[in-house]
């Protein structure tokens, strides 16, 4: 059941980025990298405003594993965060996180999001992440997006550098050249690894500048807006058609820092266009991070200092309903006149 605050929208949606990370967490919580991982996310919602997933002050501490709210399955209990607040669909992803255990084991795989998406097909868009990369070797990767792309109808697919080595890293131009051959579309982790172990060093937004010069015609969306070097993204943006920019993850900051999220919004319009950004919550258990990230855009308006100081347009309704979903539609062959929330 919809949530009254958001019955009332009528802004089509589809979130970007929506992890869906399995029950298998609680039989590796040992690995102190995992530990260092809850204490980051902690650390990186509370720093971010959103809904906090752990409450840890030392990442040495026990983890306690939270019982679950109800019997739903992960994917279950998604849709009802969909409905409630209005969100169309999701492109959904596996939680790799495979530094986290010492690239033992992921967290959820590629098939568990497949599954998940022949339950809910008109909600749910698959997003693989093939990686690693360089430790599974090129072979396997080009096989598996083959078979995703080809038997499996999958449009978009993830690469998470953090766990992996950097976006321009020319062992991995295979993986683009097939991508732009296929004609999906890459997602691509910027700006900073949130969550130790991951390396910031491997995802810094310039990199991106090198692989797009060389596949002018690969569409890839950037997630997080590149933050916190957005203007390093904003500049490879404007001189590369093919690159959209995701709010996922800041669109909480309406509410704890709304100065920095509209400097953020205005200047990745001013460069990339309203036509290239898409929304996204980076959602990865609490449903409030989609109301944060709802509220976020449907109450925005551009200060007008900015406007008249930096140049920044105001964001209309026409923007803010091409922001939600319509540009991702339009990237996903999706008719977004149909309404899929129940």
């Amino acid at each position: 059941m919809a949530h009254p605050e958001f019955a009332k929208d009528d802004y089509f949606k589809i979130d970007v980025e929506c992890h869906l990370s399995g029950d298998t967490k609680k039989y590796f919580d040992y690995f102190p990298a995992y530990k260092q991982w809850v204490y980051g996310t902690a650390e990186t919602a509370r720093a971010f405003g959103a809904v906090p997933h752990h409450d840890t002050k030392n990442w040495k501490d026990k983890i306690e594993t939270k019982p679950a709210k109800s019997d739903m399955t992960e994917d279950e209990q998604l849709i009802v965060y969909l409905d409630r607040y209005g969100v169309d669909m999701a492109c959904v992803l596996p939680e790799s996180m495979m530094e986290t255990t010492g690239y033992s084991t992921k967290w959820s795989t590629n098939g568990y999001l497949l599954a998940a998406a022949e339950k809910y097909p008109d909600r749910f868009i698959v997003q693989p992440n093939l990686g690693p990369f360089i430790k599974r070797g090129m072979k396997d990767v080009l096989w598996e997006l083959d078979y995703l792309a080809q038997e499996r109808n999958c449009k978009i697919f993830k690469f998470y550098p953090p766990e992996d080595t950097y976006i321009n890293d020319e062992r991995i131009w295979p993986f683009y050249k097939r991508c732009d051959e296929l004609g999906v579309i890459v997602s691509i982790h910027t700006g900073w690894s949130w969550c130790p172990p991951g390396k910031a060093k491997y995802c810094l937004p310039v990199l991106l500048d090198d692989v797009v010069n060389d596949f002018y015609d690969l569409k890839v969306i950037a997630f997080h807006a590149g933050w916190p070097l957005c203007h390093d993204l904003n500049m490879v943006a404007l001189s590369h058609p093919n690159v959209y920019i995701s709010l996922s993850l800041v669109m909480p900051w309406y509410r704890q820092a709304p100065r920095r999220l509209a400097e953020i919004i205005g200047e990745a319009i001013q460069f990339a266009g309203p036509e290239r950004i898409v929304w996204g919550t980076d959602f990865y258990g609490p449903g409030g991070l989609f109301r944060e990230a709802i509220l976020g855009l449907r109450t925005f308006e551009m200060p007008e200092d900015l406007q008249k100081g930096y140049g920044y347009a105001p964001v209309t309704d026409e923007v803010k309903r091409m922001i939600f979903g319509g540009n991702l539609a339009r990237l996903l062959n999706i008719d977004a006149s149909k309404r899929r929330v129940k």
